[in-house]
């Protein structure tokens, strides 16, 4: 079992900046050790943000934040974080944090899921 939760999401004026947090816990977060980031938008399909492998060597990005979020981690603290900047409207959704064995977008790839924190940016 592998526990997710997220914190830090808000509501932020558009071109400002957002740090989410999420803390991993559970006995099998040693094997599920990748972790990503999702979000869903109002009536859209969840999409994949970024995620970043055990040692931090492995990151991806989709390509609408590319340039703009950046994921880390902190593994003394099983904490990963995703760092939005120049945010803009169509960011706004629900951002959720998902631990997986493999850095892929699929998100059929991460059983592991939070419960997910609102980010709202305003025009």
């Amino acid at each position: 079992q592998v526990q997710l939760v997220e914190s830090g999401g808000g509501l932020v004026q558009a071109g400002g900046s957002l740090r989410l947090s999420c803390d991993a816990s559970g006995r099998s977060f040693s094997i599920y050790g990748v972790l990503g980031w999702f979000r869903q938008a109002p009536g859209k399909e969840r999409e994949f943000v970024a995620a970043i492998s055990r040692n931090g060597g492995g990151i991806y990005y989709a390509d609408s934040v590319k340039g703009r979020f950046t994921i880390s981690r902190d593994n003394a603290k099983n904490t990963v974080y995703l760092q939005m900047n120049s945010l803009k409207p169509e960011d706004t959704a629900v951002y959720y944090c998902a631990a997986g064995t493999v850095v892929v977008v699929r998100e059929t790839a991460y059983p592991y899921w939070g419960q997910g924190t609102q980010v709202t940016v305003s025009s």
